[in-house]
């Protein structure tokens, strides 16, 4: 076979085209979630159940997929996961019914588990010390990118073409990035890991889905009995006795374990992994009240609300391969602290000018704001965490780093969720109260009532914001409660949108501490990627 020298620039183009899909699906299902409703018959509690199962079954399996990595080769198991990224994106777009969408979204978070840890894992290996900055710059800009980029193109596509598309789009790009990865990427072979560690899978994989299972959707079973007589807190304990056993048991195991404890005596990659938990958390749960709040009071279509977010989405794009070069000459760690500075008081400026008047163009200076933190945050974190652990240790590292970011946003989704909801109830209550002092006395219960009610079912206003009207009022009664319950509840969401960005704000506080923990990595010897063989057609 002829052998030819890898470009690494161009090996880390073609995995970043899978990255770029996998962190889009992330956002951009969240924005086609009232089409789903129309067009499957579906409840609300099913269409959630789209989102969180691919986060469930992207966050659950990374520590075990970053270990297929290390004993396959990195290359050979990002393929296999691309071909069942972009096979069951089309599954999803084919599904009929909710029931199979839900089927296949756990396969194509499968998918995304598969490809995740191994890109990390390739930057390590493609690029030296002294170049790896501006790898993680790239690498950066793809996942600021696309985890902002989800709700724009999810608008267009759902306004446009229907929700099917927002699965469909991945088809002609996985194709592409799977026949690029088989030509540019080098089939590197780590061989470091000679045994599965089952028990250890098996621990982590069970602890991580009842703790994940219980945030997520504690809210829907009101925090009370799910099956049987057993509750969302003793399934969420469940969770945290499994996993108190899955460290006891790495402690315990001199073979192979799936997570050596010693990595974590690094204190780069500890402080590194707390920071990116902090991230995603914030990345995933931010959004959540601010579409609320843009589409609902504001009356932004999907796609005006994608637009509107767009240039935050641009920014962090271009801003993060300039800050990666410059990790490789200045103290990333002041780079991660500014940019999850930045981004904080960006959500906080957001949550300062929110109010049911506020025009939605004068919110971009803070999402510009926001934009720039990000574009700040990724590419130095990454570096700084991953540059100084040991070469063995690599995929698993990178398994666990990709696993802290991604458990962090389902609990960022989940801890929003359950506060903007119990706040949506709280304001727009106090609301009608005081609302209600407006009409005859006769109807001041009944109106404060129906409000009460509509809020309790979060979501459900419709894409007026308003609640159904109260049937048998007299005309004129009816036309000032109508306007009283568009005020309310507009005042009301508005309100628990702006009290709910402040729990992103202080994880973010929670990031800055431990990215302040952080050293600078000093640059080590580097063995340069072999050439690879002239790639065979996939078997």
């Amino acid at each position: 076979m002829n052998a030819r020298p890898v470009n690494p620039w161009a090996a880390l183009s073609a995995l970043c085209i899978g990255f770029f899909m996998i962190l889009l699906d992330t956002t951009i299902v969240s924005i086609a979630v009232p089409a789903m409703l129309q067009h499957l018959g579906a409840g609300l509690n099913s269409v959630v159940w789209v989102i969180s199962v691919y986060l469930l079954t992207y966050a659950v399996p990374m520590l075990f997929t970053s270990r297929l990595g290390d004993r396959f080769g990195p290359k050979r198991v990002f393929v296999a996961g691309l071909v069942v990224f972009t096979a069951s994106s089309l599954w999803c777009g084919l599904s009929g019914n909710v029931e199979m969408l839900i089927a296949a979204r756990a396969v194509q978070g499968l998918g995304a588990a598969l490809m995740t840890p191994q890109t990390l894992a390739f930057i390590s290996h493609l690029f030296p010390p002294a170049k790896r900055g501006a790898a993680m710059g790239a690498w950066g800009g793809v996942a600021g990118l696309a985890t902002i980029t989800g709700p724009l193109l999810g608008g267009v596509l759902v306004q446009h073409l229907g929700w099917e598309w927002i699965f469909y789009v991945n088809v002609p790009i996985g194709v592409a990035a799977i026949a690029l990865t088989l030509w540019l990427v080098p089939d590197w072979q780590p061989k470091h890991s000679h045994s599965f560690d089952l028990l250890g899978i098996l621990l982590s994989a069970a602890g991580l889905f009842c703790v994940v299972f219980g945030v997520q959707n504690g809210q829907q079973y009101d925090w009370g009995t799910v099956f049987g007589g057993i509750t969302v807190f003793e399934i969420i304990g469940a969770g945290v006795v499994l996993l108190i056993a899955f460290v006891l048991w790495q402690r315990r195991n001199r073979r192979e374990p799936l997570v050596p404890l010693a990595v974590f005596a690094n204190r780069n990659f500890s402080a590194g992994t707390l920071t990116a938990t902090t991230v995603g958390f914030t990345m995933t749960g931010m959004f959540l009240p601010l579409i609320i709040y843009i589409q609902t009071v504001l009356g932004l279509s999907p796609t005006m609300a994608g637009l509107l977010t767009a240039p935050m989405s641009l920014l962090s794009g271009v801003i993060a391969p300039f800050v990666g070069r410059a990790s490789d000459r200045i103290n990333g760690k002041y780079l991660v602290m500014g940019g999850l500075a930045l981004l904080a008081a960006g959500v906080g400026i957001v949550a300062l000018q929110a109010r049911p008047d506020t025009s939605p163009w004068a919110l971009i200076p803070a999402l510009l704001v926001c934009g720039l933190g990000v574009g700040c945050i990724f590419s130095p974190m990454s570096n700084l965490t991953m540059a100084s652990v040991e070469p063995r240790l690599t995929g698993t590292a990178s398994g666990i780093f990709n696993t802290a970011r991604q458990v962090g946003g389902v609990l960022g989704s989940a801890a929003i969720g359950v506060l903007l909801q119990a706040r949506i109830s709280a304001s727009i209550t106090s609301e009608a109260t005081t609302a209600a002092a407006q009409l005859p006395e006769q109807y001041r219960a009944p109106f404060t009532e129906g409000i009460a009610h509509a809020a309790a079912s979060t979501g459900e206003f419709g894409s007026s914001g308003s609640p159904a009207a109260m049937p048998g009022l007299p005309a004129d009664i009816a036309a000032q409660a109508g306007r009283l319950a568009s005020e309310v509840v507009h005042n009301g969401l508005t309100d628990a949108a702006r009290a709910t960005l402040i729990l992103p704000i202080a994880v973010l506080v929670l990031g800055i501490l431990s990215a302040a923990a952080l050293r600078r990595v000093s640059p080590r010897p580097h063995t340069p990627a072999p050439t690879a063989p002239t790639p065979e057609p996939a078997r």
